[in-house]
């Protein structure tokens, strides 16, 4: 599932590139979370919010889908759409990858053994 992030600041991170970021905060509480790093790790330029990250802040990776620079006034505001790597998602992806190829030999053997590439036979003529 892809994360969009708003980041006060303008924070130019190009399409395709790998983030690593760290937040902390739960997502369903009222202040939200909480952006205290991101590195962008293809460059290795790092931006930061805070002078130190929290113990508790949670560190993830993903791939910047979309980067948009927004300048009102003096200030400025980033929104990132980032899709994140995570054990689970690639574990799922290869998955699927390999559900399909099975799925692919299964019909490939039925035709070949179902014949469903040949024609029905034709009824045999009944004498009564």
């Amino acid at each position: 599932m892809d994360r969009s992030i708003l980041l006060n600041g303008t924070v130019s991170i190009p399409l395709g590139h790998r983030v690593e970021v760290s937040e902390s905060g739960a997502a369903d509480s009222a202040a939200g979370v909480r952006i205290h790093t991101m590195v962008d790790l293809d460059t290795g330029v790092e931006h930061r919010w805070d002078e130190h990250r929290p113990a508790d802040a949670v560190i993830w990776t993903g791939r910047v889908l979309q980067c948009s620079v927004r300048f009102s006034g003096n200030a400025g505001e980033t929104l990132l759409l980032i899709d994140p790597f995570t054990p689970g998602a690639l574990g799922a992806k290869a998955a699927l990858r390999g559900a399909d190829a099975a799925a692919d030999a299964a019909k490939a053997e039925a035709d070949r053994w179902g014949g469903a590439d040949r024609p029905p036979p034709e009824p045999e003529e009944r004498f009564w």
